[in-house]
């Protein structure tokens, strides 16, 4: 129920065609163009004996599964039949030259009106593994997203143990009000928002909420096979721990890169990222059945979601030793120790041990040397009430978030246009702040001085820049954990550490032989992170949290990465159907 299995029968045609082909006449394996098309659609559906009209992609909920290879071309009709302005990301793909297409409303492209269409087309450039696709305008993608699988090329195998079968399973949440009802009230009110009321796994909220029993997510496996998980955190806004009862799990990836394995018994995930576990199941029918759990880690002031969602791990029985009293109802239920919500350590201690292979045929390319150095500030803050009007923030003021004390000002004309066309007067300004214009003791006493400014303020890059950038988490507010997400790139995470960043002393400890390379990394609560890359990918790019609440309250800024001297290193013209504003 619920469940996504690999690959699809579409691409498993493609796959069985290709490899009748492959065995017959032995060749370089072909990439080819895949189409999709994605009518935006409203659909009633049902959790927790609530029925809600949402939006959703071709009426499901998590929407299609998107398959293809390392090297194919998707075309990706997205036709808009609802009242909403519609645009899609996707989640963590390089979009190499092919900026228009990444998706951010009002960074890359304006977003698709009602009853207007538009062709995200775009190539997979050497990238394999888990990415997903969502809504990127205000909160829809709460019910607009969905897996995007990367098979390797034809021919090529995974660097681990090939597995019986693949099963993306992604995380959501679930609101009984609608989500964008609940964003336009807390904005309006300047407080936090009404939490989500479960959280799901494939859409499905499971046994532990109220009237869901039949809502749960069922992975039946059979014993002594290998399993890949593919996890995907879609949260709105909680990072999640994940475990499953008497299993240990092997990470083998992690945002479409592959890592040295390791094996653990629990895992945490942000929002935004995708995490590739191997799951060997036991030799044997151990007689019993397993939640597969997921609950949110913690370390922010405001109120969320203290629940859990669990689906089940069933053991299929051959037919010749079915018995009646080998029915699954009978079987014992076990349940896995997560950590607690706010467990730092636990967190640090995972996100430690994610290490790239760094091999001759996955290489590590970090750059040696630097360019440029960024030193950017995330957290939350204030803005002042309206007069005349009562604000439900702190002492009486609204929630803002910032980089470098910067809320970002969304603008109404697409960034990427206005670059492209030299027209960016009264769109953006490129002065945003490579460092925090007042230093401060960024993790130890809050300021009194809480405002934040505004503005759309983007960094210029020439193309092929090394960068440097450290990410400092501030205790304005009170610390918190910020899984940020830059677009248009991979990354390295060459250190992180707690306190205020040491430009002096941390740097002699960064990892530059294999850090884990990523596209979403958590900043740590009252730490920061620092990361490493090159700028090659011509365009303008959004770096923002992948908290959706703080991504309305303006923590997110962009780069502006200049076209190279070379025709391959400039981005491609806009296309002819790319929506207007």
């Amino acid at each position: 129920m619920g469940v996504y299995l690999l690959p699809s029968p579409a691409s498993l045609a493609v796959f069985l065609s290709s490899f009748v082909t492959l065995f017959v006449h032995p060749r370089p394996a072909i990439a080819i163009t895949r189409h999709y098309k994605f009518d935006v659609l409203l659909q009633n559906v049902t959790r927790l004996c609530h029925t809600k009209s949402m939006v959703t992609v071709n009426a499901k909920f998590p929407g299609p599964c998107i398959v293809a290879r390392e090297g194919d071309r998707l075309l990706i009709k997205v036709v808009n039949h609802v009242q909403n302005n519609i645009s899609i990301h996707w989640h963590g793909i390089r979009q190499l030259r092919s900026g228009w297409a990444d998706g951010p409303a009002y960074v890359t492209q304006c977003p698709i009106q009602t009853g207007q269409s538009y062709v995200y087309n775009y190539t997979i450039v050497g990238q394999r593994g888990t990415l997903w696709w969502h809504a990127h305008i205000s909160w829809l993608r709460s019910t607009l997203y969905g897996p995007l699988i990367i098979l390797p090329k034809l021919g090529t195998p995974y660097p681990f143990a090939k597995p019986d079968k693949e099963v993306p399973i992604i995380f959501g949440e679930w609101f009984n009000a609608d989500p964008e009802a609940i964003i336009n009230q807390a904005m309006q009110t300047g407080g936090g928002p009404n939490v989500s009321d479960a959280y799901t796994i494939n859409g499905l909220p499971g046994p532990l909420y109220n009237c869901s029993a039949k809502n749960t997510f069922k992975l039946k496996v059979k014993p002594g096979k290998t399993y890949l998980l593919r996890l995907i955190n879609a949260a709105l806004n909680e990072e999640l721990f994940f475990s499953i009862a008497n299993h240990t799990l092997t990470v083998v990836g992690v945002d479409a890169i592959y890592v040295k394995p390791f094996d653990t018994e629990t895992l945490l995930i942000a929002s935004g990222q995708t995490t590739d576990v191997l799951l060997k199941t036991k030799p044997h029918h151990p007689d019993a059945k397993f939640f597969m759990s997921a609950r949110p880690y913690v370390t922010g002031q405001g109120t969320f979601d203290n629940s859990t969602v669990a689906g089940i791990l069933e053991y299929e029985v051959a037919r010749k030793t079915i018995q009646s009293s080998h029915t699954s109802k009978r079987l014992p239920l076990y349940k896995p120790n997560l950590p607690p919500l706010n467990d730092t350590s636990f967190a640090t201690n995972f996100t430690s041990k994610l290490r790239s292979l760094a091999s001759a045929e996955f290489p590590a390319n970090v750059p040696q040397k630097v360019d440029r150095h960024f030193f950017f500030t995330v957290g939350l803050g204030t803005n002042p009430c309206s007069k005349n009007q009562t604000c439900q923030g702190p002492n009486g003021t609204r929630f803002a978030a910032s980089v470098n004390n910067v809320s970002f000002v969304m603008p109404t004309k697409a960034l990427l246009e206005a670059h492209h066309f030299g027209q960016s007067k009264g769109v953006y300004s490129p002065n945003f702040p490579i460092s925090p214009l007042i230093p401060f003791d960024y993790t130890g006493t809050p300021q009194n001085n809480t405002m934040v400014s505004h503005g759309t303020k983007l960094v210029m890059l020439p193309f092929n820049t090394s960068v440097e950038l450290i990410m400092q988490d501030t205790s304005i507010l009170g610390a918190e954990s910020h899984p940020l997400h830059l677009h248009g790139f991979n990354f390295f995470v060459v250190g992180q550490g707690f306190g205020n960043f040491d430009p002096k002393k941390d740097p002699a400890n960064f990892n530059l032989v294999d850090p884990v390379e990523r596209n979403t990394v958590g900043v740590p609560s009252g730490g920061w992170v620092a990361i490493r890359f090159l700028a090659d990918n011509p365009g303008v790019w959004f770096l923002h949290c992948h908290v959706e609440l703080h991504m309305s309250w303006g923590l997110m800024m962009a780069w502006v990465v200049l076209d190279g001297k070379l025709p391959n290193h400039r981005l491609l013209p806009p296309p002819v159907d790319l929506p207007k504003c």
